[in-house]
């Protein structure tokens, strides 16, 4: 039997990487999971992967009305949420290939343009408290529960020319704190974890964006770039998965956790601590 046999689980962005990875290791644990993605078709097939019975919906949880929606439906399909991960969100961005400039949210704060910076904070935070918004009064409903933010360790301390992404991420942090003081007395619990270095598609897009800038790099691959960073920013020297991320949140989601609240864990192999 899971830590987590019976409950109900929603995952924001769960259609691939690190969702994917949380969505994965919590049907493991035994939870009905419901991946919410832009990309519904992908959703729907990770969720058809899962051993427990899931399911995969198309929908921009930067869209009050359209969340709202996917998880009135989550709850008529399951009978009620008992987890809500907030994971959802735009990566740092990959160096334009044709200016060497990052995008999204990476740059300098003279050369990013005021909507990557509206962009970063809406896919970034604006998620994550619509996320909460919806989520609690379903866990209220239960007696209780878990929120789950996906930050990142860029959202932990500076992080020169990462302005955007690392402000919405440190907002990520910080709204957890507050909305898990807030929410204690409904014996809702609120977590953030902070991952390291993964390889997902923005970390990809950022190690083909090296490869261009980079002499140094000019012959290699974007993995094997990817892998040198790793083994020279990494204390462990190794990278971490979207599952080491499912762990975690598996288990501050579970009974397990239950003395937990308010936390911004790194899964990072140790990066912060340089």
């Amino acid at each position: 039997m899971g830590h987590l046999e019976g409950k109900v689980a929603v995952v924001t962005g769960g259609a691939r990487g690190i969702g994917a990875g949380i969505a994965r290791v919590m049907a493991r644990e035994g939870a009905h999971v419901a991946i919410l993605d832009l990309d519904g078709e992908q959703a729907a097939a990770t969720a058809k992967e899962l051993p427990t019975a899931s399911t995969g919906t198309a929908c921009d949880v930067i869209l009050e009305g359209q969340l709202a929606e996917a998880v009135r439906q989550v709850v008529e399909r399951f009978g009620g949420i008992d987890i809500f991960v907030n994971n959802a969100g735009a990566g740092r961005g990959p160096l334009d290939l044709n200016t060497t400039r990052p995008t999204g949210g990476g740059g300098r704060v003279e050369e990013m343009a005021a909507e990557a910076w509206d962009e970063q904070l809406a896919q970034n935070l604006r998620s994550t408290f619509l996320g909460t918004q919806v989520a609690v009064p379903h866990l209220r409903a239960r007696g209780g529960g878990a929120i789950v933010n996906i930050a990142s360790i860029a959202g932990l301390g500076a992080s020169p020319t990462l302005p955007a992404y690392a402000a919405a991420k440190a907002g990520v942090i910080s709204l957890t704190k507050s909305t898990a003081l807030e929410y204690a007395p409904l014996n809702v619990r609120v977590n953030a974890i902070c991952p390291g270095f993964l390889w997902t598609r923005a970390w990809e897009g950022l190690a083909t964006g090296m490869k261009m800038a980079v002499p140094q790099y000019a012959d290699k691959e974007p993995r094997e770039i990817f892998l040198e960073v790793v083994k020279n920013g990494v204390p462990l020297r190794r990278e971490q998965t979207p599952e080491d991320i499912g762990e975690l949140a598996a288990f501050l989601s579970s009974a397990a956790g239950h003395n937990i609240t308010g936390q911004a864990i790194a899964v990072d192999g140790g990066i912060t601590l340089k």
